[in-house]
């Protein structure tokens, strides 16, 4: 077997794809690659991350008001990428700076992350492997 592939992307499920367009293009500083109805029932809003992974938000027409729980079956948060502790300082500079509420960066053996969530609730963070030396 050859090496296990990488993750191209990630899709989310939102409530309202408008209002979490707005807020996925302030913190990403970046405009759709696709902004499209795929079919009468989802319209999908596709930003390119670094890396080349693709960071999707879905709008379903049959959807729930519920907010977004990682502590139901299924996704727990999405971590992007950081290379050190010093990037994780400058996106809680860039969070406080966009109004984005966040916990503080949380350093363990592991590593260091910055958690914070989008207008529904879904779990997200900037992590970096811990400090080398």
């Amino acid at each position: 077997m050859t090496e296990f592939p990488p993750l191209t992307h990630v899709a989310l499920t939102v409530r309202d794809v408008d209002v979490s367009a707005r807020w996925y293009e302030a913190l990403l500083d970046a405009r759709p690659v696709i902004d499209e109805d795929t079919d009468p029932d989802m319209h999908h809003t596709v930003y390119l991350l670094g890396g080349g992974t693709l960071l999707g938000l879905h709008q379903h027409q049959q959807r729930t008001s519920d907010r977004f729980s990682e502590f139901r079956v299924g996704l727990d948060h999405v971590a992007f990428g950081c290379a050190d502790r010093g990037e994780l300082e400058k996106w809680s500079r860039r969070l406080d700076e966009l109004g984005i509420e966040h916990g503080g960066i949380k350093d363990a053996a592991y590593g260091s992350g910055l958690a914070f969530r989008d207008p529904d609730g879904i779990a997200l963070e900037f992590f970096a492997p811990p400090a080398q030396g």
